[in-house]
């Protein structure tokens, strides 16, 4: 079970993708669309199920927030409609993306994936054929706050160990995730000899991996590191990727972006990084009516500062730290907004 923390102050057949990636970026249009639709956005929930496709599986970061959020949102739109979340893990969590846009566009389908397809969609846009800039953003519930660790076994202790390691091994999931952009930058920005052992489906099996001692570590969300992994110093952290210290924290773990060799590097770091603190996202199709997507707006604004839910992921051990959809689309809308030149070095640290 992760720990509390409050602030101190991302299997599927390749086959498959392929065809859902050559349906390439919606057709609809860039924008929520001023519709009118048949019943008011007000009454429109009533007796309706809100379908919320997760993109990574079960037992994971994204999952959780997901299930928290569905526990919640409902009370906060008027009708009051059910959520069913549906995993769909793929691709790197782009699967769940390609199901928004080939699902109804009046509001009863909400995507939830890795933030990490945001860089992606900027550093590659041969693989992630879409531009988040034309999604109708409903909210972040919070900043994925990251870490990278290593088996106490592993007779790793620290930052230095690790860099005079003559190799470590982390498990991989499918290109996109945020684990995978974490290990590129350990490997090509900061000089880890790291090997990764592919096959993994998510978070939860490289946990369960680095448990039977078949990895020596990863990189992953600090709410999704079990308890009793520091309690029992079962793993010693090695590097902070978030500069946010929370609760249970050892402050003299070292900041990456603290790490890199000059004022070029950092601004790769943080263009690398900038989607963990875009972590928990939720989004429908931009061709919402604009009513609806509205309703879904305040009941996510509601839903994060309500006792019950703040009281129930503190129970959990979520961290949150919203954003409103208009803060997303600012932080999204800025990274399109990244220069060529630093997206191509980008590229190039993240591309293995």
């Amino acid at each position: 079970m992760p720990r509390p923390t409050s602030p101190d102050c991302r299997r599927f057949p390749a086959a498959a993708a392929v065809a859902l990636l050559a349906l390439g970026p919606s057709a609809r249009p860039s924008t929520a669309q001023e519709v009118q639709p048949a019943q008011s956005a007000q009454n429109f929930y009533a007796g309706k199920t809100i379908k919320l496709i997760v993109g990574l599986p079960p037992g994971g970061g994204a999952d959780a927030y997901a299930r928290l959020l569905q526990r919640h949102l409902g009370r906060h739109i008027p009708g009051m409609p059910a959520i069913l979340i549906q995993n769909m893990p793929g691709a790197g969590s782009l699967r769940s993306v390609m199901a928004l846009n080939a699902s109804p566009d009046d509001g009863t389908v909400m995507a939830h994936f890795s933030s990490a397809l945001l860089s992606e969609a900027i550093t590659a846009p041969e693989r992630v054929r879409l531009d988040f800039r034309t999604y109708a953003w409903i909210g972040n519930v919070s900043e994925d706050v990251r870490v990278c660790y290593l088996r106490s076994a592993s007779g790793v202790r620290n930052w230095q160990d690790m860099l005079a390691r003559n190799e470590v091994v982390f498990g991989a999931t499918a290109q996109g995730n945020a684990g995978n952009v974490d290990t590129a930058m350990l490997r090509n920005l900061f000089g880890v000899k790291l090997k990764q052992v592919s096959g993994y489906a998510g978070s939860a099996e490289k946990r369960l991996a680095v448990e039977k001692g078949e990895i020596d570590g990863d990189c992953g969300g600090w709410t999704s590191v079990p308890d009793d992994w520091l309690r029992d110093r079962k793993i010693n952290v090695m590097v902070r990727l978030s500069p946010t210290l929370v609760s249970g924290m050892d402050r003299n773990v070292p900041f990456g972006g603290d790490l890199v060799r000059d004022a070029s590097e950092r601004k790769i770091y943080d263009f690398l990084t900038a989607p963990e603190r875009l972590g928990r996202l939720f989004m429908v199709s931009g061709t919402v009516p604009t009513d609806r997507v509205a309703v879904l707006r305040a009941a996510f604004n509601a839903m994060v500062v309500d006792p019950q839910f703040l009281a129930e992921a503190a129970q959990v051990r979520l961290l949150v730290t919203p954003m409103s959809a208009a803060e997303v689309g600012q932080h999204v809308g800025e990274l399109y907004a990244t220069p060529a030149d630093l997206v191509a070095r980008a590229k190039i640290i993240a591309g293995d």
